[in-house]
């Protein structure tokens, strides 16, 4: 028998391709993880980002993006906005704490860090707070941002790199 009980995480850069599935990954992750902290006028203006799709590649496309596989499949997806700025990181809900978020971190961490910034910043939205905090980044401030008709939390965080880390 070949199935595999635990299907390898794997990583790959964004492919035009991806662009409708990385899209509703998106969607997913902030209907269903987001529930808790978001309400759902709120769900759906934060996740109106991406019904231009076409805007939404060109945004991913414009940075360095990186997608999470399992078994071939894309389940969630990473961009790194400049040199020192996550600007997305999501997980489609049937893969959350399966370990792919943490894959994609450490790769922008160290693809900053190989790019000579000596920090990541992002601003985390109340769901991936406690994420963040454990993957040692710092709350800065907190920020208030409008989306359509709607306005959102979210909290600007920083990650400072060891000093041989960053020189790199």
């Amino acid at each position: 028998m070949n199935a595999t009980a635990h299907p390898k995480l794997a990583m790959r850069p964004l492919l035009p391709a991806d662009v409708p599935l990385v899209a509703e990954i998106f969607r997913a992750s902030i209907e269903e993880l987001g529930a808790e902290e978001y309400n759902e006028s709120q769900r759906k203006a934060w996740a109106a980002a991406a019904d231009d799709e076409d805007a939404f590649g060109a945004r991913l496309a414009g940075q360095l993006t990186l997608i999470g596989t399992m078994a071939g499949s894309p389940i969630g997806f990473a961009s790194l906005k400049a040199p020192d700025e996550v600007d997305m990181l999501y997980v489609h809900p049937a893969a959350a704490g399966q370990g792919v978020a943490t894959m994609l971190l450490d790769a922008l961490e160290k693809l900053a860090a190989a790019r000579g910034a000596g920090r990541l910043i992002a601003d985390v939205s109340d769901v991936a707070q406690p994420f963040f905090t454990r993957r040692g980044f710092v709350a800065q401030r907190r920020n208030t941002v409008a989306q359509g008709d709607e306005w959102l939390a979210n909290t600007t965080m920083e990650k400072k790199f060891a000093a041989k880390e960053a020189a790199r």
